[in-house]
């Protein structure tokens, strides 16, 4: 068949009057990362949907599990002495597992300077009043 393809509109997702509270499983250290970032990419970037919460909630949980080994790493130290020498702490692999799903997750939520600046991230999220590459298309990608 010839023709065109349909095109896709882009749609703005209806946000929420108040933000969504953190869910009740969050740990203490993830909840303050929900409050803290999730007013930043629900409400001024609006780059999140509620859709996205679950993955949200996940990169909310990672950051939790690093704050979490950081403190016991504080108290414990990063090596244990066992029957074979000194090991290292298994709180060092919690760390590095979380940081590196935080860091991987981060950049999915457009939360690194890198996924910032790639074209996908809406007009107006971003520290420049310029509309940005599909800003040029009238919002309507291509």
């Amino acid at each position: 068949m010839r023709g065109s393809k349909a095109g896709i509109e882009p749609h703005d997702e209806q946000q929420p009057d108040d933000l969504p509270a953190p869910p009740e499983w969050l740990g203490d250290d993830a909840r303050e990362e929900w409050l803290r970032v999730l007013p930043i990419l629900l409400g001024e970037r609006r780059t999140l949907s509620m859709a996205d919460l679950s993955i949200f909630a996940n990169y909310c949980v990672a950051i939790g599990q690093v704050a979490e080994a950081n403190r016991i790493l504080k108290a414990e130290g990063l090596t244990f002495s066992g029957p074979s020498g000194p090991k290292r702490h298994p709180a060092v692999a919690v760390r590095s597992d979380g940081m590196t799903q935080a860091r991987q997750m981060a950049a999915e939520l457009g939360l690194t300077p890198a996924s910032r600046g790639r074209p996908g991230i809406k007009p107006g999220s971003g520290d420049s009043e310029e509309p940005g590459l599909f800003g040029m298309f009238g919002g309507h990608g291509l």
